[in-house]
């Protein structure tokens, strides 16, 4: 939806914090504005999506309340009829706020949605700072010993405030394609933690997944959650589109909301557009096939690197860009399929492993999870410290939710932003996922994986599709970078190369 930057007891001055604010102006195009209040910055870059009225633009007051927010809670109509709210916009903006003047923190409980958010009392001079419970919105932020800053993307702080590549980062990135439990590629810059928030100076979590043992759910409760997660995703006053690769997952999100207009992208010699056709035949929508050559790939990706100042996570990434580029001519809003695959285990191999498992041992792990030939122990070890679960089944299962997807939802973010585009994630409802977790490994994977997803939309999707063997989004590597391939450098290994090279030897300060 947005683009946020709010800083406390910083120094900076309002041009140089406004022309940081700009640096984010793909996230906000349609109204850009920040105010001062007691010294402290709270920036704000729209894009409109419910309640296109300029009384719905921030930062929003009430009050001694401020407010810059970032995301959807798509239950805002609920909670203004639940809660008795009075309310004079039509936005789900309005209702955040109300619901933290009323409830303060516990409010967090009765949002449904994707959010990172910034509330400051003028009367008071607390913070209050939240994410949404599995990170589908990013957060950034930096502490000083008494100054702290948010922002939507990491370029705004990098640009305020020179800061050194964190090495240990740079390994985490060369072993999991992505970095963990806070970490970035900057030392003295942190993702803030999902599921948690920030008040007079502490970080405290708000949520968490219980993996342990519990019985299935019935199969019409299941189907009436997932439709109610999709439809409630379709709430918006601007034209909702869907990715459509042809896959289970995104072909069960495009037959349930019907759009108008499809998307699918793909390599000319790689990709998936006789599948998308096959799942188009039937929902008659105008499906747009884009092509992409290795030369658009690679410029597209240094262009990227350089717009983000960090590490891509997974090379689909910039596939996803050079699509939702076109989706933006027809559609604000798009549909994707992250997060079936952590629900419903769709990666078999290392859900069958875990399962035969007595322990979680770091060379299984690695051998079944990870990227790249480098071997690094202690960044395995970092990331499946203190991960819960009584099993390796029930630790793998927490990690793919909790950890794992959170790269494919800064993928998802990143790349559709960069297009003033804002893409919904229904399978990564928490109610959802909440009714998943713990369920028996017989009944989530069956005959074959996914299996509870196949049997309550087989009659609503083609045979072939719910049939169809998985593959991940395919992306040509070892074409693309043949010239860089050697003995002992992977198409993976340079990939990960292609990302870090920009960061390699540099001390501090706005690279590439």
């Amino acid at each position: 939806m947005c683009g946020i930057l709010g800083t406390f007891n910083t120094g900076f001055s309002k041009e140089e914090l406004d022309q940081a604010l700009g640096l984010m102006d793909h996230r906000g195009p349609d109204f850009k504005d920040s105010k001062l209040v007691n010294g402290n910055y709270l920036g704000h870059l729209r894009l409109s999506i419910i309640d296109l009225n300029e009384r719905s633009n921030q930062p929003f007051t009430s009050g001694p309340f401020h407010m810059i927010y970032n995301g959807e809670v798509y239950n805002y109509k609920e909670l203004i009829k639940d809660h008795r709210l009075d309310v004079k916009t039509d936005s789900d903006t309005e209702v955040i706020l109300e619901m933290y003047i009323k409830y303060g923190e516990k409010c967090l409980q009765y949002f449904n949605g994707m959010f990172a958010f910034v509330i400051y009392n003028e009367i008071t001079r607390d913070i209050f700072a939240a994410r949404d419970r599995l990170g589908i919105k990013p957060l950034y932020f930096r502490e000083g010993k008494e100054s702290i800053e948010f922002s939507s993307e990491i370029k705004p702080l990098v640009q305020l405030k020179a800061s050194a590549v964190d090495e240990f980062a740079m390994r985490q990135y060369r072993k999991l394609r992505m970095t963990v439990k806070g970490h970035t590629i900057y030392a003295d810059i942190k993702f803030f933690p999902a599921a948690h928030y920030f008040k007079n100076g502490k970080i405290v979590r708000y949520w968490d997944l219980d993996v342990s043992s519990k019985e299935a759910p019935k199969d019409e409760d299941l189907k009436a959650l997932i439709n109610d997660a999709i439809l409630l995703r379709k709430r918006a006053d601007v034209p909702v589109g869907s990715y459509l690769s042809g896959g289970l997952d995104s072909t069960i999100l495009s037959y349930v909301v019907k759009p108008t207009h499809t998307w699918t992208v793909g390599f000319e010699e790689l990709n998936e557009f006789e599948w998308s056709s096959l799942a188009n035949k039937n929902l008659d929508s105008i499906l747009h096939q884009i092509p992409v050559d290795k030369k658009e790939f690679l410029e597209t990706g240094k262009w990227m690197l350089a717009e983000r100042q960090e590490p891509l996570s997974v090379p689909n990434e910039i596939l996803i860009y050079l699509m939702t580029k076109v989706v933006k001519k027809e559609n604000t809003v798009v549909l994707s399929g992250e997060g079936a695959d952590e629900l419903f285990w769709g990666y078999d191999r290392i859900f069958k492993w875990a399962r035969q498992s007595e322990s979680l041992s770091l060379k299984g792990f690695d051998e079944k999870y990870c990227y790249g030939s480098n071997i690094d122990n202690e960044v395995l070890d970092f990331a499946l410290e203190n991960i819960p679960g009584e099993t390796a089944l029930e630790k793998i299962a927490y990690y793919f939710q909790i950890v794992h997807l959170q790269g494919l939802l800064r993928r998802v973010d990143n790349s559709t932003m960069l297009c003033s585009v804002e893409a919904r994630v229904p399978f990564v409802d928490h109610r959802l996922v909440e009714m998943m977790a713990g369920t028996p490994f017989e009944w989530r994977m069956g005959q074959s994986f996914k299996e509870p997803l196949k049997r309550l939309y087989r009659d609503l999707i083609p045979n072939e599709i719910i049939d169809r063997k998985k593959i991940g989004f395919p992306v040509p590597l070892e074409n693309i970078f043949k010239e860089e391939l050697k003995e002992d450098v992977s198409a993976m290994d340079a990939w990960l190369l292609f990302n870090l090279q920009p960061f390699q030897n540099k001390g501090a300060g706005i690279i590439i």
